[in-house]
């Protein structure tokens, strides 16, 4: 925590300083641990100049002033800004030269660097003169040619005979030979609007500032150790003898030192302080003092927040993993990485890959996170209907990223039951999204052969109910619906085999026939092997048979009227006839 902190206060400190406020920054650059830090200022310092190389001269200022009381950390900037031109020279990166060119004229203007080193960078220039050589060589000298000029006149002589021969040769382009003679023209004119350093960065005395004999075939080392963190198992020691060297700089009095360090070690390091406030307590508690708990979960709260800015700083999930990793999260709290991971990805507009692919590097790098995402997805399915389908989408996302990595166990979908009573419309949405993705990202030949593993059936019981027809037949239905079908044949298979469903028997007596013929029709088609029962429909049917042959007395009475005078019509027609 210390170390992130002082990484970031010496990066915004650097890439605040302009020509108005350096003198400001410089005190407050001062306050921090340069010494641990050498290694971050110079690459802040060498990043920021190659971003924004017009402000050379500001950080060429800025590095002057802390090579006056820390001349190591000054040797350090300038030898990685020489490998750097080093670098970009092989490479052929005019660029990366332009602007590393920039930077050591600024540094040679602010005499922290030896001329010499100037002279052999445009000797190396000029040696095969191209047209990028010979403009970088131009660029160089008109940055730094009046300082050269001033300390070694013989030398600066030289090197324009060089480029008076170039010229004469004629063998590079004319925009360059252009470009040659401009630069006699600004020689002539005494390197006018590029006189040594301004007024306003001027900050340091001359007798005060050191300079490096730097040659450029020198060997030497960039040092990159020092841009990470190492465990110093001095650390108290060394910060007390940083802040007598401070309190030295600044002339500060030791009261408002000791102000500034514990207001610069509690915005550092909060959860490190109070964890050494924790240790420090048993000691100093005497024996009749009791322990006061905190209730408020304020350590809970700054974790959290600590968690969220690192995940929502971080440039891509290595550097998030790396960071987090460092907070030493303390143990029994590491869930809260995982709550924070879900929440994080739900907020987004649309689903990220970060978010699944930093809880996948925690669930392979240690064992304990895939137990907590098991946790997490349990939470969060109990509770699916709080969110919105938007936070919904992008959690079913998450989860199938980690299981279709095998980043976390599949053991967690025996949490969902799919069924009509079971399921809402929100866990249905959740369901599907999250096979889809499943599908997608696995196959969906590789999707079934997961689900009909038979070691892992057991688990996937209630996705896939087989213990009634009805909710086989709605799982059937949701998977199909969702195209998805394929996942059903084992389901479609049981489905045709399944035994039917045996009703069950009243125990009243029936108050009329009619009615117990119903219930035996509509019971036959479920169940044929009850024997009884079927007994009992056949004599109901056998009954309502012998009703329909035996007519009643109204009926035969009517058939023998309409007889007799059926006979008296055929009579009178055989007589009308005669």
């Amino acid at each position: 925590m210390a170390w992130d902190a002082l990484k970031k206060s010496i990066n915004g400190l650097v890439n605040k300083v302009n020509a108005s406020n350096v003198a400001n920054v410089v005190p407050e650059l001062f306050r921090e641990n340069l010494i641990r830090g050498r290694g971050l200022f110079a690459r802040s310092v060498l990043k920021s100049q190659m971003a924004s190389p017009q402000f050379s001269g500001v950080f060429a200022a800025l590095v002057a002033v802390v090579n006056t009381k820390f001349p190591e950390i000054g040797e350090l900037v300038i030898k990685r800004s020489v490998l750097q031109f080093r670098r970009a020279y092989k490479r052929n990166d005019k660029p990366v030269c332009v602007a590393a060119t920039r930077f050591l004229a600024a540094l040679i203007n602010q005499q922290l660097i030896h001329e010499l080193l100037a002279l052999e960078l445009l000797t190396v220039l000029l040696e095969t003169p191209t047209d990028d050589s010979v403009e970088v060589a131009i660029e160089f000298v008109k940055e730094c040619g009046f300082t050269l000029q001033e300390l070694t006149p013989q030398g600066l002589h030289g090197i324009f005979e060089r480029f008076r021969g170039i010229l004469h040769e004629g063998e590079i382009d004319k925009r360059v030979q252009f470009m040659i003679e401009g630069l006699f023209a600004f020689r002539k004119s005494g390197f006018e609007g590029k006189r040594g350093v301004p007024p306003e960065l001027d900050l340091v005395e001359e007798d005060d500032q050191l300079v490096h004999e730097i040659g450029l075939d020198d060997e030497m080392q960039a040092q990159a150790g020092l841009d990470v963190f190492k465990q110093d198992p001095e650390f108290e020691e060394n910060e007390r003898k940083y802040a007598d060297i401070r309190r030295e700089i600044l002339g500060e009095s030791s009261e408002s030192e000791s102000e500034s360090e514990s207001d610069g070690s509690s915005s550092r390091s909060s959860s490190s302080s109070s964890s050494e406030g924790a240790k420090a307590d048993p000691a100093n508690r005497g024996p009749g003092e009791m322990e006061i708990a905190d209730l408020t979960e304020t350590n809970l709260v700054n974790l959290r927040r600590t968690i969220y800015l690192t995940i929502m700083s971080s440039l891509d999930f290595e550097e998030a993993g790396h960071k987090l990793m460092k907070l030493n999260i303390p143990p029994g709290a590491e869930v809260e990485l995982c709550t924070m991971l879900v929440e994080c990805a739900s907020q987004e507009r649309t689903y990220l890959r970060y978010y699944g692919l930093l809880a996948q590097r925690f669930c392979f790098i240690n064992k304990i996170y895939p137990r907590l995402f098991d946790e997490v997805f349990m939470k969060q399915y109990s509770t699916i209907h709080r969110l919105e389908t938007n936070k919904l989408r992008n959690v079913a996302k998450f989860f199938a990223h980690l299981l279709s990595t095998d980043a976390m166990s599949w053991t967690c979908l025996a949490y969902i039951s799919l069924t009509e009573e079971a399921t809402t419309s929100s866990s249905r949405i959740f369901i599907k999204i999250l096979f889809q993705e499943l599908a997608e990202a696995m196959g969906l030949k590789s999707l079934n052969e997961r689900l009909q593993d038979p070691e892992m059936r057991e688990y996937f019981q209630g996705i896939m109910p087989k213990d009634e027809p009805r909710n086989t037949r709605f799982s059937i239905n949701f998977f199909t619906s969702i195209s998805l079908g394929a996942l059903t044949e084992d389901m479609r298979e049981w489905l045709k085999t399944a035994p039917k469903t045996a009703p069950k028997r009243s125990t009243s007596s029936s108050s009329s026939s009619s009615s117990s013929s119903s219930s035996g029709s509509g019971s036959s088609s479920y169940s044929s092997s009850s024997s009884s029962y079927s007994r009992s429909s056949s004599r109901s049917r056998g009954r309502g048979r012998r009703r329909r042959r035996s007519p009643s007395p109204s009926s035969s009475s009517y058939t023998s009227s309409s007889s007799s005078s059926s006979r008296s019509r055929d009579d009178r027609r055989k007589r009308s006839r005669r």
